[in-house]
């Protein structure tokens, strides 16, 4: 991926998309607990209400809400997340992973019933790091972290049917990055062994023992993994108007078909501390620690199997209650248990030859999420929101791990609108998301709070 000070040569577009790939912190499991300032200050209701280009990243029938011409989006999104893990026995390990910044970018114009466009907009994802001198290095002495970022291309069509009805649909061109460096011990490691094969494989029994073993792949570039992938997904949507001031909406976002995410054939490394040491062993790399042992290291390819980002139905309404007022509420089903039963992870090796799959339990649970939200015009340059968002925990608590705690529940979100003339407008959202608190099943308590901001300039022309 190109490098940020060689951007130059690429499209507006293309620079878009390497930047969008930045990972976002988990809100809804990990999709964004909003799209948009405008939905997301309403605690991320969208499905009834015109939001601006947005849209096409929920129902993109609702583009057909807005007025006709055109506009432009550039957004910026702040996600400031808040992550403590602590193990008994061991101080408190807090992750530095605590400030990502995500822009995005939409066009849409309408022209009679049609509209259309283009939009680039992070999906969502999740991530920590944990330093070396924390319980999650297990004594490796090697810095601990995961990074994964997902974004979309979307290209919408919105068709108004009946001035009373409207449908739309995108097609999403996806990408995803992850980066991960996992410590665990040799035990650990091989209750995720499923297969295993060649010399690699028959190394596998000498690191049963190993106070500790790793498996890295992780790059310097902000702007994605080491291991990538693309694919496509869709949506589809609806709205229509039974009374008026009412508005209901809803849309069905397809689950994705990504390739298999890989690294380059030396992109990753198997690692372990041998203890006694064995004739096998390779020198010790100066930079991983083995009292009293040996250190087993190996280069090769990670390929995570089958990633893939779920289905989602979502139904809301809105109701412009006076001509100042604006109330709307979603509810939205994630399809998480079709997707993340299994993170299956294959290491290919280029040293000693041959292979091992391993598979770490997630069993997600599908999540119903609620947002209710209100807009208030207080004139016609003035407007103020707030809302809600709730949901529930995707994942049992005894199989969270610290190093992918998708665990926040509520959001608290507030924001506003200001109008700067009839073509110029700026929005912003503050979303504040309370501590939750898991413990999982090795006695780990993760507790992962968020303060997100997302700012907003729109051109009408």
């Amino acid at each position: 991926m190109t490098q940020p000070n060689q951007t130059h040569g690429l499209t507006p577009i293309a620079a878009l998309m390497c930047i969008v790939s930045l990972p976002a912190m988990a809100t809804n499991g990990m999709n964004m607990e909003g799209y948009g300032p405008v939905s997301t200050a309403m605690g991320g209701a969208s499905q009834a209400m015109d939001h601006g280009t947005a849209a096409m990243a929920q129902n993109p029938a609702t583009l057909s809400l807005m007025d006709p011409g055109a506009r432009i989006d550039g957004a910026i999104g702040l996600l400031g997340p808040d992550v403590h893990s602590t193990m008994p026995g061991f101080p408190s390990a807090k992750s530095g992973g605590t400030s990502y910044v995500m822009p995005a970018f939409g066009y849409a114009r309408r022209t009679g019933p049609w509209t259309y466009g283009v939009g680039v907009f992070a999906q969502g994802g999740m991530g920590t790091e944990y330093s070396a001198t924390t319980f999650m290095a297990g004594g490796s002495g090697e810095p601990v972290r995961s990074e994964l970022g997902v974004g979309r291309v979307l290209l919408p069509l919105a068709y108004q049917v009946t001035p009373d009805f409207a449908v739309g649909a995108t097609l999403d061109f996806i990408w995803a990055g992850l980066d991960m460096r996992m410590a665990a011990s040799g035990a650990q490691l091989g209750s995720m062994v499923t297969a295993a094969s060649g010399p690699l494989g028959g190394a596998l029994p000498g690191l049963a023992g190993a106070p500790w073993a790793r498996i890295d792949f992780s790059n310097s570039s902000d702007f994605s993994g080491a291991a990538t992938s693309t694919g496509w997904a869709a949506k589809i949507g609806a709205v229509y108007k039974p009374a008026a001031g009412v508005i209901v909406g809803a849309s069905y976002q397809f689950k994705s078909s990504l390739k298999d995410m890989k690294t380059t054939a030396t992109g990753a490394s198997m690692s372990g501390c041998m203890l006694p040491p064995a004739d096998s062993v390779r020198d010790q790399p100066k930079a991983l620690t083995c009292d009293g042992g040996g250190i087993f290291s190996d280069t090769g390819r990670i390929t995570v199997v089958d990633f893939q980002w779920p289905s989602t139905l979502a139904a809301g309404v809105s109701w412009q209650a006076t001509p100042a007022l604006l109330l709307a509420a979603d509810v939205k089903r994630i399809a998480w248990s079709d997707v993340m039963k299994d993170f299956k992870l294959r290491y290919d090796s280029a040293g000693v030859g041959g292979s091992v799959s391993f598979a770490l339990p997630q069993n997600w649970k599908d999540q119903t999420v609620t947002s209710v939200g209100a807009a208030y015009a207080v004139n016609g340059q003035l407007t103020l929101r707030a809302g809600v968002n709730l949901a529930d925990n995707p994942i049992p608590d005894a199989l969270v791990n610290p190093l992918f705690p998708a665990t926040v529940k509520t959001h608290y979100t507030m924001g506003l609108g200001y109008r700067m003339s009839p073509s110029s407008e700026f929005n912003g959202s503050l979303t504040l998301a309370p501590k939750s608190t898991v413990t999982n099943g090795m006695g780990v308590v993760v507790t992962h709070k968020q303060t997100n901001l997302q700012l907003m300039y729109s051109y009408h022309f």
